[in-house]
């Protein structure tokens, strides 16, 4: 049996995003391959400039609401106006945006007004997480919640890629803090209940 088949026969991973190339020929097949897994929960296409806009790319999109995928978005800022139409265009499919937008700290300003487009998507979600180089972390964690509030937001470590920035209870630790004045339903959707209701782990 292979790594992976083993993993399954013990019952990991409980959910997982995957990749498609959403603008290949090949989209519909291995979307459907991917469906067939019951633990996909998403597909991951890091897009590039336009290519939210470009119809190829768009029909193998649409494609996601027919097998009951959500998208995870990781873009920079800049693009979030493409994926706010998107978003817009395509309102029975969830979009999970990544890495709090991949706010920069000299373009703050910016990246809340590319945030707020998104907020004003009901399908759109956010991973509070991929801060390691943010200075002003707590501004930003707050920001976010302020614009998608706190059923719409959950907090990921990003480990091991953050690693190389803080320790997993650092990370943690900041969440914490910055949530601190919330109520005990609030934090708790922040960090468990909401990544529960959206992965769709109550399946499990």
């Amino acid at each position: 049996m292979d790594f992976i088949g083993g993993l399954i026969e013990k019952g990991f991973p409980n959910v997982a995003v995957a990749q498609a190339w959403l603008d290949r020929e090949d989209c519909a097949m291995v979307l459907k391959s991917h469906a067939r897994r019951g633990f996909v929960r998403g597909i991951r296409h890091k897009p590039k400039p336009g290519m939210m806009h470009d119809e190829q790319w768009r029909s193998g999109y649409r494609l996601l609401e027919r097998h009951g995928l959500h998208f995870e978005l990781q873009a920079p800022w800049p693009l979030l106006a493409e994926a706010t139409r998107l978003a817009r265009d395509f309102p029975a499919t969830t979009v999970v945006l990544n890495h709090t937008g991949l706010p920069a700290d000299d373009q703050l300003v910016g990246w809340r007004h590319a945030m707020a487009g998104m907020a004003g998507c009901p399908n759109v979600m956010v991973k509070i997480s991929g801060l390691g180089r943010v200075t002003k972390k707590r501004d930003v964690i707050l920001a976010t919640i302020e614009l998608f509030g706190t059923n719409r937001c959950m907090f990921a470590s990003n480990f091991p890629v953050d690693s190389l920035c803080a320790t997993f209870d650092g990370v943690y630790s900041e969440f914490d803090d910055a949530t601190a004045a919330l109520t005990s339903v609030e934090r708790r959707a922040l960090f468990h209940d909401n990544a529960i209701r959206i992965y769709r782990m109550e399946r499990l």
